[in-house]
C-alpha cells in the first residue's frame, strides 16, 4: 500500500486529512511519537500503520519541506561528511547516464532513480562506511556484490564501501545495469 493510500483510509475513516491532523496535535502541543500514537489511537481508532503515517508527517514535517540539496547536506553532515565528495562524484558518473537520471534525498538514504523509478540508493551509514544498494534484475550476488537482505528492501544487492577508491568501475558497471533494466 503506498502511503498515500494510507492518507486516503484514514480520511475516508476519520474525515480528517493529514494537515486536520497535524493542526489538532499542534492545537494539543503533541510532539512525541509516543504520546501522538496514543492520540489517534484512542481518539479515532486508528491501527498502529494508519497512526504511524500520521506520526511520521507530524513529527518529521521540517525534512518532508527540505530541499532534496538540504536533506543531501543533513545526510553528509558530522561524521560522514568524508562522504559527501566521493558522493558527489558518484554522481557525476551516474549522470552520464542519461539524461533521466536523478537523485531524492530521504531520511537515512539517497535514492538513485531513472525518471521516477529507482535503480539504486546510496547510504552514509557512518563515518567509516558508505554503502550502496542496487537494484539489477537477475544479477547473482558476489563476495563483494553481496545480497541486501533485511539491510534494505528498496534494494537486491549491496556494496559496503570503506575507502572512496572503491567506488570504481565495477561499481559503476552495476549499476549502469541496474539503471539500463530500469526502463
Amino acid at each position: 500500500m503506498s502511503f498515500q493510500a494510507y492518507l486516503d483510509n484514514i480520511k475516508a475513516k476519520t474525515g480528517k486529512t493529514a494537515d486536520d491532523f497535524k493542526a489538532m496535535a499542534a492545537e494539543k502541543g503533541l510532539t512525541k511519537t509516543a504520546d501522538i500514537l496514543n492520540w489517534l489511537k484512542s481518539d479515532f481508532g486508528l491501527g498502529h500503520g494508519h497512526a504511524m503515517a500520521i506520526v511520521h508527517l507530524i513529527v518529521h514535517e521540517e525534512h518532508q519541506n527540505a530541499s532534496t540539496d538540504d536533506k543531501t547536506d543533513k545526510l553528509f553532515s558530522g561524521s560522514k561528511a568524508k562522504w559527501r565528495k566521493p558522493f558527489d562524484e558518484l554522481t557525476g558518473r551516474i549522470n552520464s547516464f542519461g539524461s533521466d537520471v536523478t537523485t531524492s534525498a530521504g531520511q537515512t538514504y539517497i535514492n538513485l532513480l531513472r525518471g521516477s523509478k529507482k535503480f539504486g540508493i546510496v547510504q552514509p551509514t557512518s563515518a567509516d562506511r558508505l554503502d550502496i544498494g542496487i537494484k539489477p534484475k537477475g544479477a547473482e550476488a558476489t563476495t563483494r556484490f553481496e545480497e541486501a537482505g533485511a539491510w534494505n528492501s528498496m534494494v537486491t544487492h549491496r556494496v559496503r564501501i570503506t575507502q572512496p577508491q572503491q567506488i570504481d568501475a565495477e561499481v559503476i558497471d552495476w549499476l549502469k545495469k541496474a539503471y539500463q533494466a530500469c526502463k
